[in-house]
């Protein structure tokens, strides 16, 4: 027969190699986990950054429309304020 003190160490260490075999298997997922994560937040970032692309070109384009419309809107007041001048001007002759 075997010597209970050697089957007590061997069972010793057998317990510390499947600790340490959990310990790698705990590692090893968090690492996976952790790749994962940073691939969803590289995914969403990406996401992002097309919607405010989008979100940009369609400010820019409203931008450049209300531009137009205030450069129509000066040149109908400069107009407007020609005609009263003018209206006043004969007014005072």
């Amino acid at each position: 027969m075997s010597d209970p003190s050697a089957i007590d160490a061997a069972t010793r260490r057998l317990a510390l190699a499947l600790d340490a075999l959990q310990a790698a298997v705990a590692r090893k997922r968090e690492a996976e986990t952790g790749g994962d994560g940073v691939a969803m937040q590289l995914q969403a970032l990406g996401i992002d950054r097309a919607r405010l692309a989008s979100e940009l070109d369609n400010t820019s384009a409203q931008v450049r429309r209300l531009e137009g419309i205030n450069r129509e809107v000066a040149r109908r007041i400069d107009v407007a304020m020609g005609t009263i001048q003018k209206l006043l001007d004969e007014h005072d002759r």
